[in-house]
């Protein structure tokens, strides 16, 4: 058994509902960009993504709802976001004992404030290693489970194999999650790797909404563009068929 097909049993093993593998030279300017040189230094990336739970997601629109938010936050966010943590922490150990270095970029840190993003994108690790595609709401959506699904990468300079190559999106003329945003941060245009995030998405209004939910006393959970995605929702149905 090989290193690839080592890590991607571990991952499943440990709780990952998708693993892929990302050759990352294509995207290093936006790579150095965001993070540094240093994070450049990585030829590959390992995305793990966890699905979140359809029953909570789809109870998205009753956010206002404070026991609702309240469980949203803890299980869609803090939860996974651990368990991911965790997933990454151990495939690390596992590639470091293989003798190569490896980097756990945790699932959900900011490291700019500006910016208003984090050290790296793990939805581009996920779309390059060609588990889905970058959709008008700026999520990574998957075929399986729309972008109901939280991510986390690991850098490394393991020998990998990529998994796939970058999804075409399949998004058409729908503006389903653009027409949704109570913030009004999406564009409706599609994703195009030659163009930054801000010709698609506005980070700055999508924050200012969440610090005036918590102004207000509010739980800052929204969330409806995960909801919105007939994707998504077409998961949703299908679980129940």
């Amino acid at each position: 058994m090989g290193i690839d097909e080592r890590l991607s049993k571990l991952a499943k093993t440990i709780g990952s509902d998708y693993y892929g593998v990302a050759e990352l030279s294509p995207a290093k300017t936006e790579i150095v960009r965001q993070g540094g040189e240093e994070l450049a230094r990585y030829p590959f990336a390992i995305s793990v993504g966890i699905a979140l739970m359809h029953s909570i997601v789809d109870e998205l629109p009753n956010r206002q709802n404070r026991a609702f938010s309240v469980e949203y936050k803890h299980h869609a966010y803090d939860v996974v976001n651990a368990r991911l943590d965790e997933i990454t922490s151990r495939i690390s150990s596992a590639i470091q004992n293989e003798g190569y270095f490896a980097l756990p970029v945790p699932a959900s840190e900011r490291y700019d404030s500006e910016r208003i993003c984090a050290v790296f994108s793990h939805k581009l690790a996920a779309h390059l290693a060609g588990l889905g595609w970058i959709g008008k709401s700026c999520l990574l959506v998957t075929p399986g489970s729309g972008p109901r699904v939280r991510w986390a990468t690991v850098l490394t300079d393991a020998p990998l194999t990529p998994t796939g190559t970058p999804m075409e999106q399949r998004c058409g003329s729908c503006h389903e999650c653009v027409d949704i945003c109570p913030a009004k941060a999406f564009t409706g245009r599609s994703f195009t790797e030659s163009e930054p995030r801000e010709a698609r998405f506005d980070a700055r209004a999508c924050e200012d909404y969440f610090s005036r939910m918590e102004s207000e006393g509010k739980v800052s959970v929204c969330g409806l563009c995960l909801y919105a995605c007939p994707h998504g929702k077409k998961a949703a149905k299908e679980l129940h068929v």
